[in-house]
């Protein structure tokens, strides 16, 4: 798979651009299916975010509002009941999955239960567009800050980038660089501090920094 990981979806011109890439066309002629699956894991979230996300409210601009040729919900917790040859070919046709902010750990379990995530790396030409958690759950641990849901057996999530993400950078009072820092320093692998208009490009296993703010590699010494 080819991804774009976020912390607030597709927000500038240059995040656009990196889409367009990997893509090979223009987001008008490409078909997406967006999974809100991680939003019923965090308490902030419920049906009335669902729903702005599914029906494209302006809020979800950056995401399911971009001017997709067409948009479907995929929502992983219904698949294990409705059988993988009913729908796989609904994943593999689409261009794109948009994959929603909320609980990572959850989002994780889902992924795993509903046999998504052993498909995915055979979606060689499918881009994984995250957002916040929809990035996170990519990585090999969210670490304990943002683990809001209580089945969580631990931190752990997909492992299939190997650095962590902390999203929303001075976005909210707990998300300062101070506090991504702390959050880091247990982590054991190498992680990415982004904001809103920023997001991480990976093609062939390579990350590249797509950003017009402020990002910060820890532990590579980088600062944005």
């Amino acid at each position: 798979m080819k991804l774009l990981l976020t912390s607030g979806g597709v927000t500038n011109p240059s995040i656009h651009a990196a889409l367009e890439t990997m893509l090979g066309r223009p987001v008008s002629e490409c078909h997406a299916l967006v999974v809100p699956t991680a939003q019923w894991g965090h308490p902030a979230c419920g049906p009335g975010s669902v729903r702005g996300l599914v029906a494209a409210q302006p809020t979800w601009a950056p995401s399911t509002g971009l001017d997709w040729a067409s948009l479907g919900v995929l929502e992983l917790t219904a698949l294990p009941s409705i059988g993988r040859e009913r729908w796989e070919p609904w994943v593999r046709e689409a261009d794109v999955l948009l994959v929603d902010g909320g609980d990572a750990t959850y989002l994780c379990h889902w992924l795993r239960e509903s046999g998504l995530a052993e498909l995915l790396p055979s979606l060689h030409d499918t881009v994984w567009v995250g957002v916040s958690a929809g990035s996170m759950v990519l990585t090999p641990r969210i670490g304990d800050y943002f683990v809001e849901w209580s089945g969580a057996p631990d931190d752990r999530t997909l492992g299939l980038v190997d650095f962590s993400i902390f999203p929303h950078l001075d976005l909210f009072p707990t998300n300062t660089l101070a506090d991504a820092e702390r959050w880091a320093a247990d982590l054991g692998n190498p992680a990415y501090v982004i904001d809103e208009q920023t997001a991480i490009a990976v093609v062939d296993g390579v990350p590249e920094v797509v950003s017009e703010g402020r990002w910060v590699a820890l532990g590579e010494q980088t600062v944005a």
